[in-house]
């Protein structure tokens, strides 16, 4: 899977508007109506933009992505000097469970009422259980 459709998958109201540009709801606050601009460079960069203001790096820990997620991967050889780590509060720690509870929930719903999932849903549901996982081991 291609870093945009990892992307993809995990913000809402993905609308696109042309080759390699998408709108949706942003993940790092509450948005009613898309304000994050999403595009894919020729060269595999991905750009995001939230037009309600919001930080890229808050965008990208939202989806619980990094910065290097937007670029392609890197020549062997090198190197880079690797970010520290984003702390989270206690309460932005309960609105990631709360939120990747409920995503998880509502697929899980849709199992039990046997709907067909399709592999983008078991992935989201795959991102649900992980980014649980790493709230977890951060709250640690």
């Amino acid at each position: 899977m291609s870093r945009i459709d990892q992307l993809l998958i995990m913000v809402n109201g993905v609308k696109e508007k042309g080759a390699g540009r998408w709108v949706a709801r942003c993940p790092a606050h509450e948005d009613r109506s898309p304000s994050l601009s999403i595009r894919e460079l020729d060269d595999g960069r991905v750009l995001l933009k939230c037009f309600a203001g919001c930080d890229t790096e808050d965008v990208l820990s939202a989806v619980g992505l990094e910065f290097s997620d937007l670029f392609p991967e890197r020549l062997p050889g090198v190197g880079y000097q690797p970010t520290k780590s984003r702390q989270f509060s206690p309460a932005e720690l309960l609105e990631i469970v709360s939120h990747e509870t409920t995503v998880a929930a509502l697929i899980l719903a849709d199992i039990l009422a046997d709907k067909e999932i399709n592999d983008q849903i078991w992935t989201r549901l795959a991102t649900a259980a992980s980014r649980l996982a790493r709230a977890r081991d951060h709250g640690r």
